[in-house]
């Protein structure tokens, strides 16, 4: 599988070691972590939760279309679900390939994908009691004029 969810911690290391590949000289990595300040709210907790059956499949697309457009090796990405702490990893994007270019460019597309697309939905417990789920289309829809259209439908 090239895309999964854990209710435990990642670990980058463990994940790392599945892109190894005697042809790669490239590895890029995302690690997403939980703030403690979002949009003027100061930030307790993250509550992460994904409708799986089909997150997986379109997390498995994502991770396919990344290996057909660009010129890599192995690509994975691991995503926490349930209650997350300040400081701890929500998710995790790794890359391999020959050279970094591809690499970068084929890690930042997984992860800007799956936020646009994967049905993952992020609630937000504040210090002052109160929560919120986090819309982020307005995330997505800023990083393409496609996502805007996109958003939109």
């Amino acid at each position: 599988m090239r895309f999964r969810f854990t209710t435990a911690a990642i670990d980058p290391e463990t994940a790392r070691r599945e892109l190894v590949d005697a042809a790669a000289g490239a590895c890029a990595s995302f690690e997403g972590w939980v703030r403690n300040f979002n949009d003027g709210h100061e930030v307790k907790r993250l509550e992460y939760e994904a409708f799986a059956d089909l997150a997986v499949k379109e997390g498995e697309r994502i991770a396919a279309e990344a290996l057909a457009r660009f010129p890599i090796r192995h690509a994975l990405c691991v995503h926490r679900i349930g209650s997350l702490a300040v400081g701890e990893m929500a998710v995790w994007v790794g890359v391999s390939s020959a050279h970094r270019g591809e690499a970068f460019d084929a890690c930042r597309y997984i992860i800007d994908e799956v936020k646009h697309r994967v049905p993952i939905w992020k609630k937000e417990h504040y210090l002052n009691g109160d929560s919120g789920w986090v819309n982020c289309e307005h995330c997505a829809a800023a990083r393409s004029p496609r996502a805007a259209v996109r958003a939109g439908d």
